[in-house]
């Protein structure tokens, strides 16, 4: 697919250098490679984690995201100005999915965040919250928002899986909670201090600790992009169905909407997404994703790809299914088939 961009493909590398996880402390660990260093690809037996994550209750570390937290009175309103998400009035408890765009309606973050009534609590992909911090902080003026990386002190554990509410109900320490995450999962915020206490009481109450071979199996599964893996610089939100998810459509102004107005309503975006199922009978696949309904992939292909050509993927064969369909924009509505876990 020249051109085009297939998760695990492309070749990246965060900026910064990633603290390892207490968690590879664990027996079995073996640490992931770009873009998760620092935390897990698993402890030992990939499938049954995510077997356990599908169909029972599992936690990942996820502690090489970045972590931000925002406060004063105007947080909401004045987020609510800058991403793409309607903010406004979030109530506490409550979380949504945002992004930042630049001028010309380009994704540069995607923000998974969730307010407590004092700080909006926001997680971000591993080595970017400094750049986030950076330009939040150059949009404050003269408003009542402070707001801090506090990624050092502050790491990610991610619940999946049906019993997984139950487990992470009352659980110590944790400061914040997303719920939901990007497809149905339980984000907690916890002290880094509190990151090897918090997994372990999770797994004395039944869960089954996975690494993010397993987590990224079900996130393809789910079709859910991931920002800088199945997206490239770019990317708009038309693209990969953000759309749907971390995009409000009848919201006030905000940096890059003139582009997702005038795809909406006028035009189509130049790619999709698509969900790929590789050929297994290769000698050789691409890096991610290879859940038990085979090995599968997410990727970007032109919009005028037939939906029913076969692809090659880093040169495997792959059959696609689609998942944001050529028509979308111009006031198309898209339904995307996406599969919660819980």
């Amino acid at each position: 697919m020249p051109g085009d961009h297939v998760s695990g493909i492309q070749e990246n590398h965060v900026s910064g250098i990633q603290e390892r996880s207490s968690l590879l402390a664990l027996p079995g660990a073996v640490e992931a490679s770009w873009p998760d260093e620092g935390v897990a690809a698993h402890y030992g037996d990939p499938m049954r984690e995510q077997r356990a994550a599908d169909q029972a209750a599992a936690v990942v570390d996820r502690s090489n995201r970045g972590v931000l937290r925002i406060t004063g009175p105007d947080r909401l309103s004045w987020l609510h100005s800058l991403t793409t998400q309607r903010l406004e009035g979030l109530a506490p408890g409550a979380s949504a999915q945002a992004l930042v765009l630049s001028p010309t309606g380009h994704v540069e973050h995607h923000l998974t965040l969730a307010d407590d009534g004092a700080a909006v609590w926001v997680h971000v992909e591993p080595g970017t919250a400094g750049a986030l911090a950076e330009f939040l902080e150059s949009m404050r003026f003269m408003l009542r928002v402070e707001v801090a990386d506090v990624s050092r002190d502050y790491a990610v554990l991610t619940v999946l899986g049906p019993a997984g509410g139950d487990l992470a109900t009352g659980l110590d320490g944790v400061t914040a909670r997303v719920n939901p995450g990007s497809f149905g999962t339980i984000d907690l915020i916890v002290g880094r201090d509190r990151l090897s206490g918090a997994a372990g009481d999770l797994v004395r109450r039944g869960a089954v600790a996975a690494g993010m071979w397993a987590f990224e199996a079900l996130r393809i599964a789910a079709r859910v992009p991931r920002l800088g893996l199945d997206t490239d610089h770019r990317t708009i939100p038309h693209e990969v169905g953000w759309i749907e998810t971390a995009v409000h459509l009848n919201k006030g102004c905000y940096r890059g909407q003139e582009t997702v107005a005038r795809v909406h309503n006028l035009g189509h975006p130049p790619r999709r997404l698509v969900f790929l199922h590789l050929d297994g009978s290769a000698d050789r696949l691409p890096a991610h994703g290879d859940p038990e309904l085979g090995p599968i992939a997410l990727g970007l292909v032109k919009r005028t790809v037939p939906v029913d050509a076969t692809l090659l993927a880093g040169g495997v064969a792959a059959a696609q299914e689609v998942i944001v369909p050529p028509d979308a924009g111009g006031n198309v509505q898209v339904t995307l088939r996406r599969r919660q876990i819980i």
